[in-house]
């Protein structure tokens, strides 16, 4: 084994507190949260069962992914109509333009924080 995946592999998770496998390695029966996600499920509340890792060439340092068992995972909830109701009134606040105060149609970029429109008529304005 390359010492590079010796560093990240410690399976009975003395080193490391948890179990500790080389990216890409995991045993069967592991997930991440993003692959528990696609698969409509959730951790649900359980602990970390293990951890992917692997050194980062350029800073030298570790890069860690949680793992957490698929067995005890739970279904994702449902959204209520209130979370939808609530996600659309944030998404409103994201398309509504500060200084013309209307609904542009398109997330407003935090770079500007202005619509399209308004960027342009201020750089008349300063011409």
């Amino acid at each position: 084994m390359p010492a590079a995946y010796a560093k990240c592999f410690d399976p009975s998770g003395l080193r490391y507190g948890v179990p500790t496998y080389p990216w890409r390695m995991a045993p069967d029966g592991y997930a991440t949260r993003r692959q528990l996600r696609t698969r409509g499920l959730r951790p649900g509340g359980q602990p970390i069962a293990a951890q992917l890792m692997r050194f980062n060439r350029r800073t030298g340092g570790p890069r860690v992914a949680y793992l957490y068992r698929e067995e005890l995972a739970l279904p994702v909830r449902p959204m209520t109509s209130r979370k939808w109701g609530a996600l659309a009134l944030a998404m409103l606040a994201r398309r509504t333009c500060p200084s013309c105060r209307l609904d542009v149609g398109y997330c407003i970029p935090r770079s500007y924080g202005i619509c399209g429109s308004c960027i342009a008529s201020e750089e008349l304005r300063t011409a």
